[in-house]
């Protein structure tokens, strides 16, 4: 059975995370310093996100972005959990990445606080942590 019920309350979930990265004055200014726009796609429920340093834009971008992350909704629930990494999602191919590694690479650290975070949206949510 899938994590989410409707492609509303996964957007909800994902868009509120982003926000509360966007919030913070570190993770704007290294976004902006390394030029990193992002284009997330979540399946099953469908959204599709593009964050740049100026916020959340629900859809896809209006430009391309410089790294493009395509997964179903319910491998993002475990990676923001932290129940399945990076590594082993990519590896086996639940999660796919487009763009500079380089920019992959000095975007995954800036995260951190969004995993700090999603435990704690996911159980006001309702969804199992």
């Amino acid at each position: 059975m899938p994590v989410f019920e409707s492609g509303e309350k996964a957007r909800r979930i994902f868009t509120d995370l982003f926000q509360i990265l966007l919030k913070d004055d570190t993770f704007t200014a290294r976004m902006r310093e390394s030029g990193i726009t992002l284009h997330l796609i979540q399946v099953k429920p469908d959204l599709e996100l593009y964050i740049t340093p100026d916020g959340v834009q629900d859809g896809p971008p209006t430009e391309p972005a410089v790294i493009r992350i395509k997964m179903s909704s319910d491998t993002a629930h475990s990676l923001w959990l932290g129940k399945l990494l990076m590594p082993v999602a990519l590896a086996t191919g639940k999660v796919r990445i487009k763009g500079s590694v380089a920019k992959v690479l000095e975007f995954v650290p800036l995260l951190r606080p969004a995993f700090d975070r999603y435990p704690e949206i996911a159980a006001s949510e309702g969804l199992p942590v």
